[in-house]
């Protein structure tokens, strides 16, 4: 039995066949271009595989609402071209399969909680910051989704009193993304993350604002790991000081043992490394192959 997965981020489009037990037995990468040049490539690939079913999950926001007349579409994103753009339409123009769609973040969160770093837990969340930042939440072993899905990326977070980057979020300028995104540090300073792995104060701000996040996750929703990943995350110093962050914004409130003696052991990296979405859009192709 193969089963498709599409991890589509704001960069690039993953694209992968698997099993039921979350192995990857195939994957292609390309970069997201326009949806014309990038859905082309998509049903190339896929077109190879006698699919039972796929999974697909998409950077957003996306209508995750059957009932609406833009179920499975990308909504109101600043991605060009994308906005408005009906993916489970295109898709099952060309696969005659069940298709299962949610967010990129909650993908990954389905992912890891299945097989990767929140295994046997009743909830995680997972963070990716790269492009843009987005999370993910398992609540009570069930992806988290309310009047739309979760939009954590896109918090407002106080500024740092020396930091005087008006922000880059298109919608809101200094929230989160605004702040952290990839995109925003590269605005800030003038080059890309990779290019500045050794300028302390670059990190040290970044995990200023992320931390500041993960202290309102916790304290909204009580997650019992916090999986972080993304592009941006491949900078080593960042998680360490990520933990210490979160610690000076908690001061103690939050009494918890996992926090206060074991936090390097509760802010992770992801268990699956770079798979954790591509394994979570399998895991929403196995749901949707069961459901029918």
């Amino acid at each position: 039995m193969y089963l498709g997965a599409i991890e589509a981020g704001g960069t690039k489009f993953v694209c992968a066949v698997g099993d039921r037990n979350g192995n990857v037995r195939e994957r292609v990468t390309f970069p997201t271009t326009t949806p014309e040049e990038t859905m082309r490539h998509v049903i190339d690939f896929f077109r190879q595989y006698d699919l039972s079913a796929l999974g697909i999950g998409s950077f957003g926001p996306v209508d995750l609402n059957r009932n609406s007349a833009t179920y499975g579409y990308i909504t109101s994103t600043p991605k060009q071209k994308w906005a408005n753009f009906n993916f489970v339409g295109e898709m099952k123009r060309h696969l005659n399969v069940p298709i299962g769609f949610d967010t990129d973040v909650n993908a990954a969160a389905l992912g890891e909680h299945l097989w990767g770093a929140a295994q046997g837990l009743d909830s995680c969340i997972y963070i990716t910051v790269g492009t843009g930042i987005g999370v993910g939440a398992i609540v009570e072993n069930q992806l988290l989704h309310g009047l739309t899905h979760p939009e954590m990326g896109h918090i407002l977070i106080r500024r740092h009193p020396d930091d005087p980057f008006p922000g880059n979020c298109p919608f809101h300028g200094d929230c989160l993304e605004g702040m952290a995104s990839g995109p925003a540090i590269e605005k800030r300073w003038g080059k890309k993350g990779a290019e500045l792995a050794g300028r302390t104060e670059v990190w040290e701000l970044e995990a200023f604002y992320l931390a500041q996040s993960i202290a309102n996750y916790i304290l909204i929703l009580s997650p019992e790991k916090i999986i972080i990943g993304g592009g941006v995350m491949k900078q080593e110093q960042l998680l360490p000081n990520i933990r210490r962050h979160v610690i000076d914004f908690l001061h103690g409130y939050v009494q918890h043992e996992t926090i206060l003696q074991h936090i390097d052991e509760y802010i992770v990296s992801p268990g699956l490394g770079d798979n954790a979405g591509i394994c979570g859009a399998l895991a929403l192709a196995i749901q949707a192959l069961d459901k029918q």
